[in-house]
């Protein structure tokens, strides 16, 4: 009798420490996990804000909530699109680079107002490379480079000739003055040393109008702008503006592979945060907005709206960022353009 109950008691202590080794190994994880935080609980645990620097249904503002509906299921915590247009997107990278840097403010940033926006603007308050903390890259697409079919050029090399033949006679139009459109004609102006006329319009759909109507040559618009024109035989596409072949657009080259090698423009858009938030924090997000991105349902969303997915590390996302915006302040100090 002795021998059995000390056996039980053996069990029975042994059982025990094991239970209480258990519950402090739980303990320590999630004490290291609010730890890596800063906040002394798990991320997150209060909503958490997505800052965009466009208007309420642009394609920007599309993506942060394709990204941003699927987080809140995830986290059961609140996700809010704070949409804060203006100053090609300036104003929105000003408050998330003056936010808490706690992983509750998150910026949707893209290349016009990471990349261009710095250059365009004498002062803006905060610095595309020092100011954030690069997460990923979600998305990118090309501009794809269409003229009137009445423009005697059927490719690249037989535009640049027709506008060498013809400087300051050939129109390109875009959206308005510093967006992407524009600044894909200006690096096309200083790669081939061609003299086009930029005619800026109030936006795309105008600018559409004028095109179809032979008003203006020619313009470096966004592929799902000019796809269904394109289709129908009313615009004709030379290239897209990006080093690879659009998916929905496989048999058009792309600008650099037609002539003009090197050329590139793409539009892309990523998340960040404030500069200074927790290593865990931006782990966390990088490897969840990549589920996110690389889903069926999301890659279909994306592809709906003429973008193609991306994913990136926080440090390629940084170097990425870092050589947009020196390619892209070189095009606009050697352009004078300015949007003061």
């Amino acid at each position: 009798m002795t021998a059995r109950c000390s056996f039980y008691e053996i069990a029975r202590n042994a059982l025990t420490a094991l239970l209480a080794a258990g519950m402090l190994a739980n303990s320590a994880g999630a004490n290291a996990q609010a730890a890596s935080t800063g906040s002394g609980q798990a991320y997150p645990s209060k909503p958490v804000r997505i800052l965009v620097p466009f208007p309420a249904g642009s394609g920007v503002d599309i993506i942060a909530r394709m990204i941003g509906n699927p987080l809140a299921e995830a986290w059961g915590q609140a996700v809010v699109v704070d949409n804060r247009p203006g100053a090609s997107g300036a104003i929105a990278c000003e408050l998330a680079a003056k936010a808490v840097p706690d992983g509750y403010t998150l910026l949707l940033g893209n290349a016009s107002s990471l990349a261009m926006a710095p250059s365009l603007y004498a002062h803006v308050a905060y610095d595309p490379v020092k100011s954030f903390a690069p997460i990923t890259l979600i998305s990118s697409s090309a501009n794809v480079l269409v003229v009137h079919p009445s423009l005697p050029a059927a490719s690249i090399t037989a535009l640049i000739a027709l506008a060498k033949a013809k400087p300051g006679q050939l129109t390109y139009g875009s959206g308005g003055s510093g967006s992407s459109p524009h600044l894909s004609g200006e690096l096309f102006r200083s790669m081939t040393g061609v003299n086009l006329v930029h005619v800026p319009y109030k936006g795309t759909p105008q600018l559409i109008t004028d095109l179809l109507g032979g008003q203006i040559h020619m313009s470096f618009t966004s592929l799902v702008s000019a796809l269904p024109y394109i289709r129908q035989g009313r615009l004709r596409p030379l290239g897209v503006t990006s080093l690879t072949r659009a998916a929905s657009l496989p048999e058009l080259p792309t600008i650099s592979e037609s002539g003009l090698k090197g050329y590139e423009v793409t539009v892309w858009q990523g998340m960040l945060a404030p500069a200074g938030t927790p290593l865990p924090v931006i782990e966390q997000l990088n490897a969840q907005i990549a589920k996110i991105v690389r889903s069926p349902e999301t890659r279909e969303r994306l592809a709906v709206q003429g973008l193609e997915p991306a994913y990136s590390k926080p440090a390629e996302f940084a170097a990425y960022i870092t050589t947009e915006v020196v390619k892209w302040g070189k095009v606009i100090k050697q352009a004078g353009m300015t949007a003061d």
